[in-house]
């Protein structure tokens, strides 16, 4: 019997899973897919929000601060990278001012520090390539950008280390309670736990549902992206929104912490929890919408387009906590977007309310810090043939479009709970992230997972399940 069930690998669920590794307990985290980061964590604007946006006094908001206060060191004792490079929310019209003064407002009272209104002339110099047209812009210096595969999967490796069991793979079927807590069904056999984290994104109505009839309804909504090449990735400095509408902070162009240019998201309310196709529609919307407030996008550059799901509640408020009629089953449900901004708060706070509950004291040897996959790219010439020297593989470039060697993959390979598919190198690595997408390295990215983890060629997979890659008749010879 476990302490902790937490239901979902996401960011979410792997901050709560580190944050309760802290304490001596027994805990456990499900994912039903093959690795951590599969669903709504890996695919979404990657932006660190400064807080501005989600209504004053409410859960959101007060998470969204603490998370981006947190960030920044969390990100130095995890090494991975984060750069407060600071916003913009632009508006084009004097008409759209009071807009952009309520969110002003709305920012001092939730405690953003540094904000300010820019003219014109001031928005320009900062951002030269916005439109002609811009009035004014909300200046909020606190905002950064992040890469979302690099915090959930640092998140997930940390908690490991410090003794949480994962389980990839195993899809919850069931839940019910028990005279000690709750039996949580899968497909791999049952689980027994004093308490349960929902942590389930889009799905997590159903588990909620499975344990109370305070009900609860999380409905999809798609975001689609476009990702465009380095060349373009600093026709921006800062994010750039619009003003914010009814269905979320609308279409931003921002720079990637890894050099890129993204833009988007769209926002479409859908039934299907699997529903991460793109779409003509939403690729033309994207385009338009952008160019309105940016002018001279670079979309000859677009290298690859994709879609995520946002898992929204009506009431557009985080629901954390555990329903009057199930003690000890702990929801972190309607987690959107400022989602990945407050996770290191989710965590803290969801860990603090079981630590409390089940009287858990704190771990003496926690291991706060997390060696990040060494990177030649980011040493000095003479490191880097220091680094050659001794070890050769670190000299084999494998992705050229990322400059990706052979040492890396084989780190992201072999280290705590280390990637096991073509996704997971890319996720961990960038091979395959880049101008290519894979193009040109994906055969020996496999050759090397194969060998790793002891599969055959055609047994190596996109990301899990039947997704297999190489396909033929003669299977044995692959």
């Amino acid at each position: 019997m476990f302490d902790a069930v937490i239901i979902g690998g996401g960011v979410t669920g792997a901050a709560v899973a580190r944050e309760l590794s802290r304490y001596q307990a027994d805990i456990c985290l499900l994912e039903k897919e093959a690795d951590v980061c599969c669903g709504t964590s890996k695919a979404n604007s990657a932006i660190v929000h400064a807080g501005y946006d989600a209504k004053e006094g409410s859960l959101m908001a007060r998470l969204n601060v603490r998370g981006n206060q947190r960030m920044e060191s969390l990100a130095g004792e995890l090494e991975i990278p984060f750069m407060r490079n600071g916003s913009l929310v632009v508006c084009l019209e004097e008409e759209e001012l009071p807009g952009l003064m309520e969110l002003y407002h709305r920012g001092i009272a939730n405690g953003v520090p540094g904000l300010r209104i820019l003219n014109r002339e001031e928005a320009l110099a900062m951002e030269p390539n916005l439109t002609d047209g811009v009035f004014a812009a909300l200046y909020a210096p606190t905002a950064g950008i992040i890469c979302p595969f690099h915090l959930n999967i640092a998140l997930a490796e940390n908690a490991f280390v410090n003794g949480v069991e994962f389980r990839f793979e195993t899809e919850v079927t069931g839940i019910a309670r028990t005279l000690g807590g709750y039996r949580v069904r899968t497909n791999r056999g049952d689980y027994t736990a004093a308490c349960v984290v929902n942590a389930a994104g889009v799905y997590a109505d159903r588990l909620h549902n499975m344990v109370s009839a305070q009900k609860l309804t999380i409905t999809p909504r798609r975001g689609e992206y476009c990702l465009l090449d380095k060349k373009a990735g600093d026709h921006v400095s800062r994010t750039i929104f619009p003003l914010p509408g009814k269905y979320g902070k609308g279409i931003l162009a921002a720079p990637t912490i890894h050099g890129n240019l993204i833009l988007g998201p769209t926002a479409v309310d859908i039934e299907d929890k699997e529903g991460v196709n793109t779409t003509k529609e939403g690729f033309a919307e994207v385009m338009d919408k952008a160019g309105l407030y940016v002018s001279n996008l670079p979309l000859r550059q677009v290298i690859t387009s994709f879609a995520g799901l946002r898992a929204h509640e009506e009431g557009h408020e985080f629901i954390i906590g555990e329903p009057e009629d199930a003690e000890n089953f702990f929801d972190c449900a309607g987690i959107e977007s400022p989602g990945l901004t407050s996770s290191p708060a989710i965590g803290e706070l969801v860990a603090e309310m079981i630590g409390e509950k089940l009287g858990l004291h704190e771990k003496p040897d926690f291991i706060a810090r997390r060696r990040g996959i060494l990177s030649p790219a980011q040493m000095t010439k003479e490191e880097r043939q220091a680094l050659i020297r001794a070890k050769p593989e670190y000299g084999r470039i494998i992705c050229r479009c990322e400059m990706i060697s052979e040492g890396e993959i084989l780190d992201a390979i072999r280290r705590p709970l280390g990637a096991k598919s073509l996704d997971g190198v890319k996720r961990r690595t960038r091979a395959g992230a880049g101008r290519c997408q894979g193009g040109f390295c994906a055969p020996r990215v496999m050759e090397l997972l194969a060998r790793e983890t002891g599969k055959k060629l055609m047994e190596v997979t996109k990301s899990g399940g039947g997704s297999r890659i190489a396909m033929g008749q003669n299977k044995d010879a692959l």
